[in-house]
């Protein structure tokens, strides 16, 4: 078996339904991994698992709220009877918030992106963390962001909240080192998903004139994510913890203020 693959593998994806849950699920079963798709909407989970078993991979969905820590026990406690481990697990799920002005943030904005991209992510770590602590080890993935790492002006309760996931992932990391718990994090930047295409905020890949522009000049796509994810969660990444990976092109948005 490649150190690359995850055949056999058990592995959670949070948010699966998203944009860059999906790709993570579909490249996760390509990989030979037992996918657990989850979010709040189980049919739009068992429409993804659907896919992946008509594609011949093996996947499972459940719905969860990720801020409810009995329907994440729940998840963890459902994956392992139906698979027998938790191999992996990636804590994607999260929203945006609105954009304000500093001083117009609204208390309870604030509450609920914390609640949902720094708590949610804490109870699935939490929970995760015990069952790969019975088992004797396991990968967690942390999906982070770059508003995390620079900032991002107009939403300080998203970047607040991704910040926090990365010293979460940097503690849990040193915390569970002699556990073989894997604990790293992966920090998207502009992502060309679809639902970023619908806002018309993904720049064009031709110019002016139908050619191709640099690729390294573009946003990344959620395949680029999901490849990421999938090399943390394989043998490949034994010996990595507590490290920070971006995913981002050169573009001056993704690297300063301004």
């Amino acid at each position: 078996m490649s150190s690359f693959r995850l055949d056999g593998k058990a592995a959670i994806i949070t948010g699966g339904a998203g944009g860059l849950g999906r790709s993570m699920v579909k490249q996760y079963a390509e990989a030979g991994a037992n996918v657990v798709v989850t979010s709040r909407n189980l049919e739009s989970c068992q429409k993804i698992v659907d896919e992946v078993k008509a594609d011949g991979g093996n996947a499972l969905a459940v719905s969860v709220d990720i801020t409810v820590p009995e329907q994440v026990d729940s998840m963890i406690e459902q994956t392992v009877k139906e698979y027998g481990a938790l191999d992996a697990i990636v804590n994607n799920a999260g929203r945006w918030g609105k954009g304000h002005a500093a001083e117009d943030t609204p208390l309870d904005e604030w509450n609920d992106i914390i609640e949902q991209n720094l708590t949610g992510c804490f109870i699935c770590c939490m929970s995760a963390g015990r069952q790969m602590l019975k088992q004797g080890g396991g990968k967690i993935i942390n999906i982070s962001s770059t508003a995390g790492s620079k900032g991002n002006p107009g939403q300080l309760h998203y970047s607040a909240a991704k910040a926090a996931v990365l010293s979460l992932t940097n503690n849990l990391a040193m915390m569970w080192s002699k556990d073989n718990i894997n604990v790293n994090a992966i920090l998207p930047g502009l992502i060309a998903t679809e639902e970023l295409k619908g806002y018309g905020i993904i720049p064009s890949r031709e110019d002016e004139d139908g050619n191709p522009l640099p690729p390294l000049t573009l946003p990344p796509e959620p395949e680029n994510v999901a490849d990421l994810a999938v090399f943390l969660a394989s043998p490949a990444s034994d010996m990595l913890t507590g490290e920070l990976y971006p995913i981002r092109a050169w573009m001056k948005s993704e690297r300063f203020w301004q």
